[in-house]
This record gives C-alpha cells, structure tokens and sequence, in this order.
C-alpha cells in the first residue's frame, strides 16, 4: 500500500517546491500550510490549509489519516510542543540519520541540547538506535564516544564523567567504547552516540552545515507515531520523507 506523508509548508519556498518534484510518487505527499497558500504549490500535491499548520499536522498524524509527518518548514518550537502534547511525552528524544563526506551513512544520538544527559537516556538511544540500524542495512554495532582518550583519565572531572558514563553504557547495552575516536567509529558503526546533547548537536551542525557530510532527518523515537524533524538549513526535504516512509513500510505488517 502507498505510504501517506504529510509535510510543514510554511509558505512555497523554493525547498517545497523542490521536495514535491524530486518526491514524485514515492509517497502520497500531504501539505500542511497557512491559509492562501495552496494556488502556490502544483496542483499534483494536496494542501491542506490551517491557520495553525503545525496543530493540523500532528493532529492528522495521530487521527491516523497520515502514516508519517515531516517537520519541513514549519517552527521547531510549536510543532513539537504539539506533539509532545499529543503523545503525552514530557520531551523528545530524536536520532538523526548523517551522511559522512565519504558516503557513510549513521545514527547519532542525542542531538537536541535537551537529550540524552543521563546514563540512562543513553542507555535507550543506544539500544533504539541499533534496532533503526538493522532497519535500514547499517551496521548494529553501537559505538558510544566520550571526551577524551583513557590516557586522559585525570585530566579533568568533566571527562572523567563522560569515560565512566561511556563504559557504563557499553556494558549495559553490548556496545563500544570507542572514546573521543568518532573518525573511527564511523563507518565501523551503524550507531554513535555523543557523550551529550550539546556535543551531539555540535557534531550534527559542524557535519552539516560546515563539512561535506549531509543530514537525512531525525526521527522521534519516543512516541508512537513516525515523525521525522528536520532543520530549516536543509537544501530540501526529500530525504527526509523518503526515512519517514521507509520507517512506516518497516513497522507495517
């Protein structure tokens, strides 16, 4: 059966215009947008016009008339406060699909500021992150980074903290502690997860926005609907709804 996926549309920017051409009839693309915008999109996608877009397509996701939504353009802050609102969820845990300048592509976890600060966050990115990876043909293992070689024990608290949480994690979830090494847990790893949300969300932008790698999207893992959010700097969202509808095939009967 096709896979229904809505997406925000702020307005007919350029990146929606593009998603809905190079999405073509891999999915039934849906558009969530304010009002007046609809004679501005080709008439091959439907648009559903709401004076609070982002309220309509949360709203449509857990009424079950899409299999899947994508954030696309529409704000970070009310989207996801809708939907937290509507999973019952007091945050968000999000695991984003990278793509390395050499083509390799992994998970990486936390990537919100707000995420994974404890051991046991960790614990269930680490283990949500290798069944994603399995999913999709990555490798399972899971690599879990810290702040530091372990020829630098003792040189600060902070990294001493983040080595124990690191070992911790490894063995309480069969993964890997590769240290500070994230250029060699790349490509070795289906799963990395970040020693924080901040350093998480730094590797996530400098990947980016500043290196050569790419970013496919970032589905909410801890809830019960498929949602894939996705940063406002993306060249487009195709990529995205392609994880989302590849996610809503893998959970179908």
């Amino acid at each position: 059966m096709p896979v229904t996926v809505g997406l925000g549309a702020a307005s007919p920017d350029a990146k929606i215009l593009s998603t809905v051409r190079a999405v073509g009839r891999e999915v039934d693309l849906i558009l969530f947008s304010p009002p007046g915008t609809a004679g501005s999109f080709p008439d091959s996608v439907t648009v559903v016009e709401s004076e609070e877009p982002q309220i309509a397509l949360i709203e449509a996701l857990y009424a079950g008339r899409i299999d899947a939504a994508v954030r696309g353009t529409l704000p970070a802050s009310s989207t996801l406060k809708a939907l937290k609102q509507a999973a019952g969820v007091d945050h968000l845990e999000r695991i984003a699909l990278l793509e390395a300048a050499d083509g390799h592509l992994f998970l990486l976890a936390p990537v919100g500021v707000d995420e994974g600060w404890t051991v046991e966050e960790k614990v269930r990115f680490a283990r949500t992150g290798r069944d994603i990876a399995r999913r999709f043909g990555l490798p399972e293992g899971v690599a879990v980074l810290s702040g530091g070689r372990l020829g630098d024990l003792g040189r600060h608290p902070a990294v001493d903290r983040t080595m124990a949480d690191a070992e911790l994690v490894a063995r309480l979830t069969g993964a890997e502690h590769t240290e500070i090494l994230i250029e060699e847990a790349v490509g070795r790893y289906g799963m990395v997860v970040a020693p924080d949300g901040i350093s998480g969300n730094l590797i996530f932008r400098t990947l980016t926005f500043l290196g050569a790698g790419a970013g496919h999207g970032a589905p909410v893992v801890n809830i019960d609907r498929i949602f894939v959010d996705t940063s406002r700097a993306s060249a487009d969202y195709t990529n995205a709804i392609i994880l989302a509808k590849s996610l809503a095939q893998s959970e179908s009967p």
